[in-house]
């Protein structure tokens, strides 16, 4: 299940392809950041910090890209977040942990042994690198422009949605591990009680 949701979130990614030098030069004179796919209502264009302000077409794709490949992860996150809550793998994390002994959240930067950081972050740093979870042929659905711009614009709502849910989800849990009890509720998720039955 947890393989369909990853395949799920990289279903609709589409490749950044860069146009010919000649085409760019002329398609850069006409870009503007406001009328590229995500900019919706009732935000509209939303860029406080200026970034896009004088970029070219370029620039912004690298952006784009860095923007999904950040909502993808901060899905993952949120339901790596989530599963823990009811569910554990069988066995040990490392000889004489088992997994059911791994707190959920922030707790488990504490218990986790080192070397297994290490695995993560070297783990996480060689797909990044080198591009392991790259543009894939299959799972792709042949789509009508219109169709595909739609799924688009939603991956990039699920990435934002996504983003700050997981910044929810780590202060929530930062500030009950710091005042245990603070909002008065035994379990992360509140609004689906038969989870913990």
């Amino acid at each position: 299940m947890l393989l369909q949701m990853v395949l799920s979130t990289l279903a609709f990614s589409a490749p950044v392809q860069k146009a010919p030098m000649h085409a760019r030069a002329a398609i850069s004179m006409n870009f503007s950041p406001e009328s590229q796919l995500g900019v919706l209502p009732p935000t509209g264009f939303w860029d406080p910090a200026g970034l896009a302000t004088d970029i070219d077409e370029e620039t912004f794709d690298a952006y784009r890209l860095a923007e999904l490949k950040h909502g993808r992860v901060a899905q993952l996150a949120v339901i790596g977040y989530i599963v823990p809550e009811v569910f554990r793998w069988p066995g040990d994390i490392a000889p004489g942990l088992p997994f059911a002994d791994i707190p959920n959240g922030v707790a488990a930067f504490e218990v986790v042994p080192a070397l297994g950081w290490l695995q993560i972050t070297f783990l996480v740093g060689a797909v990044d690198y080198y591009g392991v979870l790259g543009d894939f042929e299959a799972g792709k659905k042949n789509l009508d422009p219109e169709t595909l711009g739609l799924r688009q614009v939603q991956e990039l709502q699920h990435g934002r949605l996504a983003m700050l849910a997981i910044l929810e989800l780590l202060r929530h849990d930062s500030q009950n591990l710091m005042q245990p009890g603070f909002d008065g509720l035994d379990h992360l998720i509140t609004g689906l009680p038969f989870l913990y039955n």
